[in-house]
């Protein structure tokens, strides 16, 4: 098949390596215009774009969905992975075989922009991936292929997100074939549920709160936005930690035996063991400690 590419962050690369070998044939990446990033502020461009280039595939970086009449019309297929725009459903039609999305939750589960870390922010035990027809509505469409897979509990969203990934490729394939072959997608059964984008406001850290709840979401909210404190007027975060069996205060920090533990509201405390203070770079907890020469009854927030 004639195929198109939308996606715009590296988690659609093991796709796009996949379809270069395959044998469909990438006709054209679409992916989201060059955006300001860093301190500087520097135009840059996305990871997939950045891949289309060094490929010399055709790249389209469209401002509007309307830029895509008369580009993909003579496609067979587009592939969507992360693009981060909805598409009218004029759009969609204009393929042979419309568009495809590879969504990183098992559907109906967690619809919407943040699959993976809503996973692990409600501590789910097990996850995957799933690839659909797009509709109108917001990853509603029935359903080609799907794998599921056991979330390590060690992993971030980071972590999560590049296993998933790598899983892409299966299910693609499996798609891509049930299309060719005129294998109808089966609706979405089941519970539903939404994966609403997170906000910095709602990645801050709220001490009262169990140690399991705060652990979770450190966990989900690594490496974007990042679960945060307060720490001398400062945003603090931390990006790894686990609960343990220890009476602090919420929010009180102490160090004991080369650990670092931070009370929560359960009774129960987190030892925190990687953390990115302001304006530096990820350290360990314990190196943070030593340098912040912590006082009797320092807290966080």
């Amino acid at each position: 098949m004639r195929i198109g590419v939308a996606a715009t962050p590296d988690v659609a690369i093991p796709t796009l390596d996949w379809l270069l070998q395959s044998e469909h044939e990438v006709v054209l990446v679409i992916s989201r215009p060059d955006r300001p990033a860093g301190r500087g502020r520097e135009l840059t461009s996305s990871a997939v774009s950045n891949w289309a280039i060094a490929h010399q595939i055709a790249l389209l970086r469209p401002q509007s969905a309307d830029e895509l009449v008369g580009v993909i019309d003579d496609l067979d297929l587009v592939i969507t992975i992360g693009y981060g725009v909805l598409i009218p459903l004029e759009i969609l039609r204009r393929p042979k075989y419309g568009f495809i999305n590879l969504h990183f939750s098992l559907l109906p589960a967690y619809r919407g922009a943040a699959p993976v870390q809503r996973a692990l922010e409600n501590r789910e035990r097990i996850t995957g991936v799933t690839v659909f027809a797009l509709d109108k509505g917001m990853d509603t469409g029935p359903i080609y292929s799907s794998a599921q897979i056991e979330i390590d509990p060690t992993w971030r969203a980071g972590e999560l997100l590049t296993v998933l990934a790598k899983m892409g490729p299966t299910v693609i394939g499996k798609a891509l074939t049930a299309i060719a072959v005129g294998t109808s997608a089966r609706a979405q059964t089941g519970s539903a549920s939404k994966a609403n984008k997170i906000s910095k406001a709602e990645a801050q850290i709220n001490w009262s709160q169990p140690s399991t709840t705060i652990e979770a979401k450190i966990k989900a909210f690594f490496p974007a936005p990042g679960a945060w404190t307060m720490w001398n007027g400062g945003v603090f975060k931390i990006t790894r930690a686990q609960s343990i069996d220890v009476l602090l205060p919420p929010g009180r920090i102490q160090v004991l035996d080369s650990q670092v533990h931070v009370g929560c509201g359960d009774s129960a405390s987190l030892q925190i063991t990687s953390v990115v203070p302001a304006g530096k770079r990820e350290m360990s907890a314990l190196d943070w400690a030593r340098g912040a020469r912590l006082t009797q009854g320092a807290c966080f927030g």
